[in-house]
């Protein structure tokens, strides 16, 4: 009688130890799923980063930076981290300032906002582009 008790109390240990720890990997599976979820949903490759007041923010098609090259059909914005990102424009791009802005506006030197739609190749085709004071 005794050994049956010992051997289900010993078998019960082992269940609840496997159950308890499948369901810890269980939940660390999904937590790392719903994180891939988000960075696919916000438009992030996974190897942007969003440097939370640092003002390089760089996470899908959001960008923010200095425009060090310019042309008619795209800006190259300088991120504070040392890297840069092409950001594409078109005919309905949006360009905002205090008061509207037009491509035009975009010059080499001015700091700029990005908000539109992340490429594969990891540049960003712009829907909204707010230019920002140098001071920031």
């Amino acid at each position: 009688m005794n050994k049956l008790i010992t051997i289900v109390i010993a078998t019960a240990i082992v269940v609840g130890s496997g159950a308890f720890y499948g369901g810890m990997k269980y939940a660390e599976n999904k937590a790392v799923s719903n994180r891939q979820q988000r960075i696919q949903q916000f438009g992030g490759s996974g190897t942007g980063s969003l440097n939370g007041g640092s003002g390089n923010r760089t996470a899908g098609g959001f960008t923010t930076g200095e425009i060090i090259s310019k042309d008619d059909k795209s800006v190259t914005v300088k991120l504070r981290d040392g890297g840069s990102k092409i950001v594409f424009l078109s005919g309905s791009t949006e360009v905002t300032k205090s008061v509207n802005g037009t491509l035009v506006d975009l010059e080499v030197g001015k700091n700029i906002s990005v908000n539109g739609t992340a490429n594969s190749d990891g540049s960003v085709t712009a829907q909204t582009i707010q230019l920002r004071s140098n001071l920031q």
